[in-house]
């Protein structure tokens, strides 16, 4: 069976589906849907639409092409069969398919870790903007404080943790409460 590439968008095509365009010049393009089709005849470029494969390699987001990844291409030399060739050939193919799937896992992990940074530093620029409706001053809270107000309890002894930071941060500040008028002043 033969499973060609879509030219834009390099989805599998399996055999009685997807659209070959044939040039003039007798080049081949071979499409998986008629949504490639019709970006290829509007002329645009993979790389620049988001749910190409070649976009998603240029963005870090998928690998990029390396020796494991070869073994897909097709080679044109007719093999005469040989029962240790094969199993050479499957061990080969378990094998590669486990490295590809390890050097996935890193990068799906580096794509986390560099978001959770992200998100880490938009989280404090927000603190910085908006600290002047916090309860106690940002100086006076640590990174700690702010993970434990912020996690979901797990355990009773992490609840009352959670409720001990609370009423320490809420005790730090003043409250004066004036009884003429009822109003309460933080200082």
């Amino acid at each position: 069976m033969n499973i060609n590439k879509c030219w834009l968008c390099s989805s599998n095509i399996y055999p009685g589906h997807g659209i070959v365009f044939v040039r003039n010049d007798s080049k081949i393009f071979r499409f998986c849907r008629s949504k490639c089709h019709r970006h290829f005849k509007a002329k645009h470029n993979p790389r620049k639409i988001k749910w190409t494969k070649a976009y998603r390699r240029l963005q870090g987001k998928e690998l990029r092409n390396d020796e494991n990844m070869e073994m897909e291409l097709r080679k044109n030399r007719p093999v005469r069969y040989d029962r240790d060739l094969y199993i050479k050939a499957i061990k080969a193919i378990k094998q590669t398919e486990r490295v590809e799937y390890l050097r996935k896992m890193l990068l799906h992990k580096e794509r986390r870790r560099n978001l959770v940074s992200k998100k880490l530093s938009l989280a404090q620029k927000e603190l910085e903007k908006h600290k002047d409706i916090l309860p106690i001053p940002l100086e006076q809270l640590d990174i700690q404080q702010l993970k434990l107000l912020n996690a979901k309890p797990k355990s009773t002894a992490n609840i009352k943790a959670m409720e001990q930071t609370k009423f320490n941060t809420r005790s730090n500040t003043k409250v004066n409460v004036k009884e003429d008028e009822n109003k309460m002043d933080l200082d």
